[in-house]
C-alpha cells in the first residue's frame, strides 16, 4: 500500500512547552490523540511525531567534498513543519481524507505528500 507524509505546519514561534491549563491546548491535544488512536487501530499508522521548533534545526550541506553546518531551518519561512504522520493509504483520495481529519484535529494546515516508489 502506498505511504504518504502528512506534515503539520505551525507559525515559526510555536511553543513545545504546552500550557495544560489552556483549554484550547487541551482540546487540540485530545483531538490529535483521538486521531492517532483511530489511525493506529485501523492499521494505517506507520509512525509520526512532533518536532521541536525550526530554530533548533541544523542544516548540513555538501560542497566540494566538504560539509558545512548551519544553525536554523533550511527554508526561511513564516511557517515551519511542526510534526508529521507517515500513513499507508490505498490511494491519494484516501490520504487526503485522512489529512482533512488531521487538519481538523490539529486546527491547522496539513500537507499531503506521497513517498516515491
Amino acid at each position: 500500500m502506498p505511504q504518504y507524509l502528512l506534515s503539520v505546519w505551525h507559525d515559526e514561534d510555536y511553543d513545545t512547552d504546552f500550557d495544560l491549563s489552556d483549554p484550547d491546548i487541551v482540546r487540540t491535544m485530545n483531538q490529535v490523540d483521538a486521531f492517532n488512536k483511530d489511525i493506529t487501530a485501523r492499521g494505517i499508522w506507520v509512525f509520526g511525531g512532533g518536532l521541536q521548533p525550526a530554530s533548533t534545526a541544523t542544516v548540513v550541506r555538501p560542497k566540494d567534498g566538504e560539509t558545512s553546518m548551519t544553525d536554523g531551518p533550511y527554508a526561511e519561512s513564516k511557517e515551519q513543519m511542526g510534526g508529521f504522520w507517515v500513513i499507508e493509504a490505498p490511494d491519494l483520495d484516501a490520504a487526503l481524507d485522512l489529512a482533512r481529519r488531521a487538519a481538523a484535529a490539529c486546527e491547522g494546515p496539513v500537507e499531503v505528500r506521497p513517498f516515491q516508489d
